[in-house]
C-alpha cells in the first residue's frame, strides 16, 4: 500500500489554488493572458512558500495544448505529464547538487534544440544561489538571449548570494511568508475533504507552528495525524510540538500581578515535568506580553485567532505598561541566555525572578514619576517611618540588620542649637572675572585660534595660516605653498562660521600662498614656546643642586631625551 504525503497530494495544479501569494498570480496571469512573456522568471522567498509550484504551474500554462492560458486544463496530455514529474520539455535542476561549470555548460548545450513535445522548453533552477561563480559567468550570455522557445525559471531562499549580473536579467518575484489564518484556513480545507475530524486550537497550533511556510505546516499535520491516529486531537499536537499550555501562562502573568512568586514557579514546574521546552515557556510568555501592550498601546487593536482573547483584555487593564515593557525584555534576554546558565530550568526560574526583583514593592499605588524621590526616602516623619515599618513585605524577603547610626542620624536626633545670627553666604569659588575674547587682528590671531568652537582637524589647518588683513567684510590670511592643498571650500566654510560665531560678524575669507618659510602663524608659535620650555626644562634639571650633586658623586649623567617639559599654566 502506497501513502503519498499531505504536502503533495494537495499541491495546487493551478493558480486559483494557491494560498497567499495573490501579487505573484496576478502578474503571471497578466503576461500569460496578454502575451507579454519574459524568457526569465526567479522566485525568491523563505522555503515552502510554493516558488517550485509556481514553476511548475507555469510550465503547464505555457505548454497546455489548449494554447499558453493562465488557467491551464490540467486533463491534457501536457499538463498530466508535468504534474506527474515527466514531462520531457520540463528540466528541473537542482542547483545545489550541480554547482560544477561543466554541468552548467551540459545543461546550456542543449538550450539550442526544439522542445521534443511542448511549446517552450522549460528550465527549472532550484536553489539557483549554490551555483560556482563560474557557473553564474556561463549562464550569463544564455540568459540574457535565449531561443525563442526556451524559459528559465529561477528559484532561491537567499537572492543576495545571487550576482546582479543574474539579477538585472531575470523578472524578479519575492514570494511572501504565509500567515497563521491563511495556514491554518487551508489545513481546515484538506481535513474536511479528507473528512478527518480535528480541534481548532490544534489547527491553530499549527498553523502557528509552521512559521509562515505551507509545507512545515502540512508536514506538521502529518506527524498531528499519526499521533493522534488519524484525529487531529489538542493534547497530542501540543506533546509533538512541545507547546505550552495556556494555563500555565496564565499562571505566570497572575502570579506576576498578584506578586505570587510561587504561582509562577509552580507553572515552570509542571511545564518541566511535562518536558516540554522551557525556552518555548519564556518565548510565548514574551508574545503574551507583546499582544498585552499592543492592547494597551492601539486601541484599534484586536485578534480573535484564538481563545485567550478576554483573558488578555483583563491583563492588559491590570498591569502596568511599563511593567510590561519590563517584563518583555527580561524575557527575551532569558531566553537568549538559558544556553549559559546551568539548567534549563535554573535559567528559566532566575528569569522568572528577575521579574519579581524589578516589581515596585508599592504597585498598589501610583509609581512615583521619573527623577521623583523614592516613598521611602521621602519620609521624613516619625509617623510616615512606622507606617512604612507596619506596611507587608512585597517578597516575603528576610528582614535586613539594619546598619548603626551614623553620625549625622545622631546629630539629627539631638536636640539643635539655636541657629546663628544669618550671614550672607561666601562663594564656594572665588572665579575669577570673565576675561573678554580678545579682539580679532594679526597679533591676536593665535589666540582667537584658540578660543574658537572648531574640530580638531579645522583648528589644525587654521595654525597654519598667517592673519595679515581685517576688514569689516573680509580676512585676509597669508599660507605656505607647500599647504595651499589643505585649504580646502569646506574648511573654509567652517572657519568662516567660526569666527562669525565668535566675533559677531560674518566676513569673507581670503587666503593668499606665499614662499615666505619665516610665517608667524599660530602653528609656528606654538612650536617655538615648545621649544622654548624644553630648553627651561633642561636647563633647570641642569641647575638642579641635587642632580648636580648626583653627577659629582657617582658620574651620573642625564639620559638625553628624557626631560619632559610641564604642561603649560592656563589663565
Amino acid at each position: 500500500m502506497s501513502y503519498q504525503v499531505i504536502a503533495r497530494k494537495w499541491r495546487p495544479r493551478s493558480f486559483a489554488d494557491l494560498v497567499g501569494q495573490q501579487h505573484v498570480v496576478q502578474a503571471l496571469s497578466n503576461g500569460l493572458n496578454e502575451g507579454r512573456l519574459h524568457h526569465a522568471f526567479l522566485f525568491t522567498g523563505t522555503r515552502g512558500v510554493g516558488k517550485t509550484t509556481i514553476a511548475r504551474i507555469l510550465a503547464k500554462s505555457l505548454n497546455c495544448e489548449t494554447g499558453v492560458t493562465a488557467e491551464p486544463c490540467g486533463e491534457c496530455a501536457h499538463c498530466v505529464a508535468i504534474d506527474e514529474g515527466r514531462f520531457v520539455d520540463l528540466m528541473e535542476i537542482d542547483a545545489a547538487s550541480r554547482t560544477k561549470v561543466d554541468d552548467t555548460r551540459e545543461i546550456l548545450d542543449n538550450v539550442q534544440y526544439a522542445p521534443a513535445r511542448g511549446r517552450f522548453k522549460v528550465y527549472l533552477i532550484d536553489e539557483v544561489h549554490m551555483l560556482s561563480t563560474h557557473s553564474f559567468n556561463a549562464l550569463l550570455k544564455t540568459l540574457e538571449e535565449p531561443p525563442e522557445h526556451v524559459k528559465f525559471v529561477l528559484a532561491t531562499t537567499d537572492p543576495q548570494k545571487i550576482p546582479v549580473t543574474i539579477l538585472s536579467r531575470c523578472m524578479q518575484f519575492n514570494l511572501r511568508r504565509l500567515g497563521v489564518d491563511e495556514i491554518g484556513g487551508q489545513i481546515r480545507r484538506i481535513l474536511d475533504a479528507e473528512q478527518l475530524t480535528y480541534d481548532d486550537p490544534a489547527v491553530a497550533l499549527l498553523a502557528r507552528a509552521a512559521d509562515g511556510s505551507m509545507r512545515d505546516g502540512l508536514s506538521l499535520l502529518d506527524q498531528a495525524l499519526a499521533a493522534g491516529s488519524g484525529a487531529l486531537v489538542t493534547q497530542p499536537v501540543e506533546d509533538m510540538l512541545g507547546t505550552v499550555e495556556q494555563r500555565h501562562l496564565a499562571d505566570i502573568i497572575e502570579g506576576l500581578i498578584e506578586n505570587d512568586a510561587g504561582r509562577a514557579l509552580a507553572a515552570v514546574d509542571e511545564v518541566f515535568s511535562l518536558a516540554r521546552d522551557l525556552g518555548r515557556l519564556l518565548g510565548d510568555l514574551a508574545e503574551t506580553l507583546h499582544r498585552i501592550s499592543l492592547i494597551q498601546h492601539v486601541p484599534d487593536y484586536r485578534d480573535d485567532s484564538r481563545s485567550d482573547w478576554e483573558p488578555l483584555v483583563d491583563w492588559a487593564a491590570r498591569l502596568n505598561a511599563e511593567d510590561v515593557q519590563l517584563y518583555y525584555q527580561i524575557a527575551v534576554t532569558g531566553k537568549r541566555d538559558l544556553g549559559l546558565a546551568p539548567s534549563m530550568r535554573t535559567g528559566c526560574e532566575m528569569t522568572l525572578l528577575r521579574m519579581f526583583a524589578f516589581t515596585p514593592a508599592d504597585q498598589g499605588q501610583a509609581r512615583p514619576a521619573a527623577g521623583s524621590d523614592r516613598p521611602a526616602a521621602a519620609a521624613g516623619s516619625g509617623t510616615t517611618a512606622a507606617s512604612a515599618s507596619s506596611s507587608p513585605a512585597v517578597h516575603d524577603r528576610p528582614p535586613t540588620r539594619p546598619a548603626p547610626p551614623s553620625k549625622a542620624a545622631s546629630a539629627e536626633s539631638a536636640p539643635e542649637p539655636a541657629a546663628p545670627p544669618s550671614t550672607p553666604e561666601p562663594s564656594v569659588v572665588d572665579a575669577p572675572a570673565a576675561v573678554a575674547a580678545p579682539k580679532l587682528a594679526p597679533e591676536t590671531w593665535a589666540q582667537v585660534l584658540e578660543g574658537l568652537d572648531v574640530n580638531g582637524s579645522v583648528r589644525a589647518v587654521a595654525g597654519l595660516l598667517a592673519l595679515k588683513a581685517v576688514d569689516d567684510d573680509r580676512l585676509e590670511f597669508r599660507v605656505s605653498r607647500d599647504d595651499l592643498p589643505l585649504i580646502s571650500d569646506r574648511f573654509k566654510a567652517s572657519l568662516t562660521d567660526a569666527l562669525a560665531r565668535q566675533t559677531g560678524g560674518e566676513r569673507r575669507i581670503d587666503v593668499k600662498p606665499v614662499d615666505d618659510d619665516e610665517l608667524i602663524t599660530p602653528a609656528k608659535l606654538a612650536e617655538d614656546d615648545q621649544a622654548q620650555r624644553q630648553a627651561d626644562a633642561e636647563a633647570a634639571v641642569a641647575t638642579d643642586p641635587v642632580v648636580r650633586t648626583l653627577k659629582d658623586t657617582f658620574d651620573a649623567e642625564v639620559v638625553p631625551g628624557s626631560v619632559r617639559p610641564g604642561e603649560p599654566t592656563r589663565h
